[in-house]
């Protein structure tokens, strides 16, 4: 697939820090996998009230993330998703930081859901959840390459932008950390 829309790379200081709250990033995941939501169907979703929630996604809203969307029944508008991915800027100053903790923590909740009610998903979606650690050697030009190439093999699959996706398709998160490894004194593996 080409012509796929990139993922936004956040350099707004502003923007690292409003979505450095935990809340605003499970928002932005939630609505990015399944699609526009009510703000009483996101507070369900990220266990929050339905006021709570609507506060955020007007925060969020202001930063042009989310959007209200016409809704089918006449009642309350539902919010979706305007990115198909965030990148953070190359450096990361505090609030980039704070951004990445959240998106972390978002990480680790969903993997860790997924991991204690496993038994309860059909045998075909249990056995298609992969988990994959690699200890790679490579060059930070290699490391930029790979990472892209990864990219390029998911975005198509990305909620938001694909079409026409099989009648049994289900929102799954990814994640993806490719960093560095510290050892515990502080200093660089070598």
């Amino acid at each position: 697939m080409t012509g796929l829309p990139p993922r936004e790379r956040v350099r707004d200081a502003a923007l690292m820090r409003a979505l450095a709250h935990p809340l605003r990033a499970a928002l932005l995941d939630y609505l990015g996998a399944v699609g526009p939501r009510t703000a009483s169907e996101c507070g369900e979703a990220v266990v929050s009230s339905a006021s709570n929630c609507s506060w955020h996604l007007r925060q969020l809203a202001s930063f042009g993330l989310v959007e209200r969307v016409d809704a089918e029944d006449g009642r309350e508008r539902p919010w979706r998703a305007k990115h198909v991915g965030l990148e953070l800027e190359d450096k990361l100053d505090p609030a980039a930081l704070g951004m990445a903790a959240a998106m972390l923590g978002q990480d680790q909740e969903l993997t860790q859901r997924f991991l204690d009610t496993r038994e309860q998903l059909e045998p075909a979606w249990q056995a298609a959840a992969g988990f994959n650690f690699y200890a790679l050697r490579v060059t930070p030009s290699e490391l930029t390459e790979l990472v892209e190439q990864i990219d390029k093999l998911l975005r198509p699959f990305v909620a938001p932008i694909r079409q026409n996706a099989p009648e049994d398709a289900r929102p799954v998160h990814v994640g993806l950390r490719a960093v560095p490894r510290v050892e515990a004194d502080g200093k660089p593996s070598r």
